[in-house]
């Protein structure tokens, strides 16, 4: 039963110039009864806009369980960076045009409970839109039946072929012509890949990477106990393998055209995209925000990055923070490069968004300071202003993929020959990651694309299975900007990466950005202003060989780091340098401890 709805006049102050508190009880939002909040959670929020007009407050939520249902859901238009553009979305929690509003859990004590809101079925939990100066505090999110499935190996019969698993508790499954599908209340599918994990560890089984997984022509032998045509050796009994798909609906937390909004201690346990998104926003802090495994019985978190920024500015905080199990990165930070598509005149052109997951949002405004990039030498040209720019293939922003964008100095005259990219300047962040942990993920640890100041320190890198740390660029692929300028990466310690082959993993650290014609470039991607990158006073415990693979950057230090190898691992990585450079100028290799010594004939490879 509903409960009935009370006055807000229930509110009250904590301080006479301190926030107004409403508490989420008195508009029937209680946890622990499995009923849907959605429309008293929106009854709140209206309420506390129209009340407080902006001036500071609070919705205090007792700790426990709140559930969500699709079919209340708010339904809305997103277009969300890097995400599926598979609109309307279902909303859980809408935020628009919020000001000095802060969401939070009632204490958070020793024995405190987090307000952990639950989907059931597909959602996006919380969107933040248009939003300043809003914090969540306290908040978990979660889905009572997550899209990956996760099994436990009982028997691996490698002779004939067969694998018998159990599957989870959580998880709704039906046959269907001897074929595996899992479902929701509102979505179903076969898993198309999987990620093994070793059952006892956590860790990704080594050199598994995706893997192909039996959900077809399989039997039932017993209630949740399946027997499939299966053949992978790595697979022994007890090995728990996430069964997905590749698909990326919803971030668990999104935020767009926002500014100076905090996360404190807040927990996505999973979400069927990033954990967090967020786009074309300024100043965003993240403090002990955790993307986590629930409990020990789940070893997956989301189904894409834990984190991620896209065409953000101003600073970006992820301090304090434990980011496992997910199904890539645990942040990524970056622009978005538009293909030049036309030349209509001297100083106007139509610049495209071309990935199909990074379109429909806005790209920049008048005023903004850009720069070309030749994409097949990733060659920076000179750079422009921006006079005017409107949507140019639709009327509105929303939806749109090609600008009509008018510039203050004359173009190129070969600009439209397929060539080239555009990357706003404006939208460009700086960085400070400290102080984290991330382990036992798929892919990579983390990525930072950005001309400002990116400050990686005192992080904890335990075997993330690929690459530890991505300085990537990509205007032919991904088509996510830029080349860093500065990026100091200090006081870190990296436990066994490597221990799988992921897309740009040439080294625990791994300056990777994408030219597809390096031989002819007479540039330098990355670095070039007299700083470049710095790695100084970091440990890497390590198996293999490969430490840093770079390709393209003027300035390079190594320096005061300490490197232990161990044998918890067969070497096995196809680059058996320490130190591999590709078109790679201005390096410093000093004062570093290296296990078994260190020869520069044989440790580092120059390839210019």
């Amino acid at each position: 039963m509903k409960r009935i709805f009370v006055s807000a006049l229930a509110a009250i102050m904590l301080t006479a110039c301190g926030p107004k508190v409403y508490r989420a009880a008195d508009f029937g939002i209680v946890p622990g009864t499995g009923e849907d909040m959605t429309e008293e959670v929106a009854t709140a929020i209206e309420t506390i806009k129209s009340e407080c007009n902006g001036s500071p407050a609070v919705l205090l939520f007792e700790g426990g369980d709140y559930d969500f249902y699709p079919d209340s859901a708010n339904v809305r238009e997103y277009y969300i960076s890097n995400h599926d553009q598979d609109n309307p979305k279902k909303v859980a929690i809408v935020l628009e045009g919020v000001k000095n509003l802060t969401l939070k859990a009632e204490d958070k004590g020793k024995d405190a409970r987090r307000a952990d809101f639950y989907m059931n079925g597909r959602m996006l939990p919380i969107a933040m839109v248009g939003c300043e100066n809003c914090t969540l505090d306290f908040i978990g999110i979660d889905t009572r039946v997550p899209q990956i499935t996760q099994v436990e190996v009982i028997e691996n019969d490698t002779e004939n072929g067969f694998i018998t698993y159990r599957i989870a508790p959580y998880a709704n499954y039906k046959i269907i012509d001897g074929r595996l599908v899992v479902y929701g209340s509102n979505w179903e599918m076969t898993p198309s890949a999987g990620i093994a994990f070793d059952g006892k560890t956590r860790h990704l089984v080594y050199r598994t990477s995706d893997i192909w997984v039996g959900v077809h022509n399989v039997q039932e032998v017993e209630p949740r106990v399946i027997r499939a045509p299966w053949r992978d050796a790595r697979l022994v009994p007890g090995t728990v393998v996430a069964m997905r798909s590749y698909a990326r609906p919803t971030p668990g937390i999104f935020v767009s055209e926002c500014r100076n909004v905090a996360f404190d201690a807040v927990t996505v346990y999973y979400a069927e995209g990033m954990g967090l998104l967020a786009q074309v926003s300024e100043n965003l802090t993240l403090d002990g925000f955790q993307v986590a495994a629930r409990s020990n019985e789940r070893y997956f978190t989301t189904q894409a990055d834990a984190t991620h920024f896209s065409a953000c500015k101003g600073t970006i905080k992820s301090v304090n923070g434990l980011y496992e199990g997910m199904m890539d990165d645990a942040i990524n930070i970056h622009g978005t490069y538009l293909r030049v598509k036309e030349r209509l005149d001297d100083y106007t052109l139509v610049g495209r968004y071309m990935h199909p997951q990074a379109y429909g949002f806005y790209w920049g405004g008048a005023g903004d300071s850009v720069q070309f990039v030749r994409s097949n030498v990733m060659e920076i040209t000179e750079g422009n202003r921006v006079v005017e720019i409107a949507p140019y293939d639709k009327e509105q922003l929303a939806g749109c993929k090609e600008f009509k964008i008018k510039f203050e100095k004359a173009l190129p005259q070969d600009i439209a020959n397929g060539n080239y990219g555009i990357e706003n300047l404006e939208w460009t962040p700086e960085v400070l990651f400290a102080n984290n942990t991330i382990r036992n993920n798929r892919a990579r640890g983390t990525l930072f694309s950005t001309p400002k100041r990116t400050v990686v320190e005192n992080n904890f890198f335990d075997h993330t299975s690929g690459t530890a740390i991505l300085l990537c660029g990509d205007c032919n692929g991904w088509f996510e900007t830029g080349a860093c300028r500065d990026v100091v990466i200090r006081n870190n310690r990296f436990v066994n990466s490597l221990t799988n082959m992921f897309q740009f993993t040439n080294g625990i650290i791994s300056i990777y950005p994408e030219i597809p014609d390096l031989a002819a470039q007479t540039k330098y991607f990355h670095g070039g202003n007299g700083k470049g990158v710095v790695i100084e006073n970091n440990v890497f415990e390590t198996f293999d060989a490969p430490i840093v693979y770079a390709k393209s950057l003027d300035g390079f230090v190594f320096r005061g780091n300490k490197i232990i190898q161990n044998n918890d691992f067969e070497p096995f990585h196809w680059n058996n340098r320490r130190f591999f450079f590709e078109k790679v100028v201005n390096v410093t290799i000093e004062n570093n401890e290296f296990d078994g010594g260190f020869d520069e004939g044989k440790d580092v490879l120059y390839k210019n």
